[in-house]
């Protein structure tokens, strides 16, 4: 296992670690790093953006103390020590220099296998973004990246993969979209996509295929329906039970007025309206399958039991 190394210590680490003021974080939370020196662990506050990992000494702090370059670099989860139970530790291994010196890596903590995995892939997904990421990136920008590497697609090359497998192997596969696939395929999936492969889905579980897609959905930074759109959307479906008619006329409105990659992507995944189809076998009903797709086609900028219902 590669050794961490104390950040700031390096002049690899010396260039300035004041993040922009307008630059989003992509994630943030309480690790635990590993100095090279002494050993020991900090507990600080991290916060992940674009360019790198920045860390600062209490949460309210605006001035970080260091940060973790990102560029090119890898990250990845060390296998647990049976002497040393409990420790979530993964770590971020620096590109090589120009001399082809590979410089020691940085090893992190979090507080639970779970946290450790979120850290994990959200930092690959910052890494592998400028490289054509698709999970967590807005639909338009997946579209413009894909257009600019290949053919005129309509929908994302990951989406359009999953339907036309879905549609030759499981259309029929009982509690499709509902039952669970395979968590460790879903998330190699997820990996591969991010890190611009295609991925040959010729031996994979139906049900795997089906949370992938679902996972892309539930994962856009704003639904299928735009955040602006979501009470018309919702007057709408109040409008349907009182006047069928005029409410499915308004309704053919919004959805002609959605930009046009949202439009796309909705036509797109219709394909639904094939599986529901083949509820007899599959039994997954009308009803069945909104439930399992309403949440993440449509829904409001702030979340609440309430309008969830709604």
């Amino acid at each position: 296992r590669s050794k961490s190394m104390v950040l700031g210590e390096l002049t690899r680490v010396s260039r300035p670690c004041s993040p922009l003021d307008h630059e989003k974080a992509l994630k943030a939370g309480w690790l635990k790093r590993q100095r090279s020196i002494m050993k020991n662990w900090q507990l600080r506050w991290f916060v992940l953006r674009t360019e790198a990992l920045y860390f600062y000494k209490d949460q309210d702090e605006s001035k970080a103390q260091g940060c973790i370059p990102l560029q090119g670099s890898q990250v990845n989860e060390v296998p647990a020590n049976q002497d040393e139970p409990g420790r979530h530790l993964f770590e971020i291994v620096p590109e090589k220099d120009r001399t082809g010196i590979s410089h020691e890596s940085f090893l992190l903590m979090a507080s639970s296998q779970s946290d450790m995995e979120e850290w994990v892939r959200a930092i690959r997904r910052a890494i592998w973004a400028p490289l054509g990421g698709v999970f967590g990136q807005h639909l338009e920008e997946t579209m413009l990246y894909e257009s600019q590497c290949g053919p005129q697609r309509l929908v994302p090359v990951l989406v359009e993969q999953c339907v036309c497998f879905i549609r030759e192997n499981g259309l029929k596969e009982e509690g499709l979209f509902r039952a669970p696939g395979q968590t460790n395929h879903v998330r190699e999936l997820q990996d591969a996509f991010d890190r611009g492969e295609k991925p040959v889905f010729d031996s994979t579980d139906v049900h795997t295929v089906a949370s992938l897609l679902k996972l892309y959905i539930r994962e856009l930074p704003e639904p299928i329906i735009p955040f602006s759109k979501y009470t018309q959307f919702l007057s709408c479906a109040q409008l349907l039970t009182k006047d069928k008619e005029m409410g499915i006329t308004e309704l053919g409105k919004q959805v002609k007025s959605l930009p046009q990659v949202n439009y796309n992507l909705l036509e797109y995944i219709c394909f639904l309206d094939e599986v529901q189809s083949h509820s007899n076998e599959n039994k997954m009903s009308v009803q069945n399958l909104a439930t399992v797709f309403g949440p993440n086609i449509l829904r409001p900028r702030v979340e609440d039991p309430v309008t969830m219902m709604e």
